[in-house]
C-alpha cells in the first residue's frame, strides 16, 4: 500500500458511535411522560364529570318533557270530556220536553201507536247519543234525599217514619256528565211532621 492509501484509510471512521455522547435524560424523561400523564388523566376526569353532568342533566330534561307532554294530555282530555258540557246543557230541555210528553200517561196513550213510538225512538236516540258522550241520568226516586245532589222543592208530610227524609217524587231528573253533576235533580221529600 502506497502513503496515500494508508492516509486516506486511516481517516475512515468504521465506528461512529465513539464520537457521540449520550446524555442520560432518562429521569428528565420520565418524570416528563408521568406529568403528562397525570395532566391527560387529570383532563379526563374533569371530562368524565363534565359527560357525567350533562347526560344527568339531559335524561332530568327529558324526563320533565315526557311528564309535560303527559300532564298537557290529560288536561286535553280533561278540557274534552267537560268541553261537550255546554252543548249537552243546551240539549237538555230537549230531554225535558220529551219525559214531559211522555209522562202525561192519560194525553201520551191517546197518541197514535206508530207515533208514539216513533217519538219514543227518537228519544232514546237522543239519550243513547249523549249517555254515549258521558252524560248520565240522575233520577234517585226512593232513595234517601242527599242535600249535596238533590235540589228539594218541596216536604210532602208522611206518616211512616221509614219514608222521612225520603224522595217520594222525581219533579225533574238530574244530570251528571263524566261524573260531574250538570243539574241537580229536582224532588218532593217526604216529611213527618211532629
Amino acid at each position: 500500500m502506497t502513503d496515500n492509501e494508508n492516509k486516506i484509510e486511516e481517516e475512515v471512521d468504521t465506528d461512529p458511535g465513539d464520537d457521540v455522547t449520550f446524555e442520560d435524560m432518562s429521569e428528565n424523561l420520565a418524570q416528563e411522560v408521568k406529568d403528562r400523564t397525570d395532566k391527560l388523566k387529570a383532563q379526563v376526569k374533569e371530562l368524565q364529570k363534565k359527560n357525567a353532568e350533562l347526560l344527568d342533566s339531559w335524561q332530568r330534561d327529558k324526563a320533565d318533557f315526557i311528564n309535560t307532554r303527559k300532564r298537557d294530555d290529560d288536561d286535553k282530555k280533561e278540557f274534552l270530556k267537560f268541553a261537550k258540557a255546554d252543548i249537552i246543557s243546551e240539549l237538555l230541555p230537549v230531554l225535558d220536553s220529551f219525559e214531559s210528553a211522555m209522562k202525561n200517561k192519560e194525553a201520551w196513550e191517546k197518541v197514535d201507536a206508530n207515533w208514539r213510538k216513533g217519538v219514543e225512538y227518537i228519544h232514546s236516540q237522543l239519550l243513547n247519543t249523549m249517555t254515549s258522550h258521558g252524560l248520565k241520568v240522575i233520577n234517585p226516586l226512593g232513595e234517601m234525599y242527599n242535600h249535596s245532589r238533590d235540589e228539594a222543592v218541596e216536604n210532602i208530610p208522611v206518616d211512616d217514619e221509614k219514608d222521612d227524609g225520603k224522595i217520594l217524587e222525581v219533579v225533574q231528573v238530574g244530570y251528571e256528565l263524566n261524573g260531574k253533576e250538570i243539574r241537580p235533580p229536582k224532588v218532593k221529600v217526604g216529611h213527618i211532621e211532629k
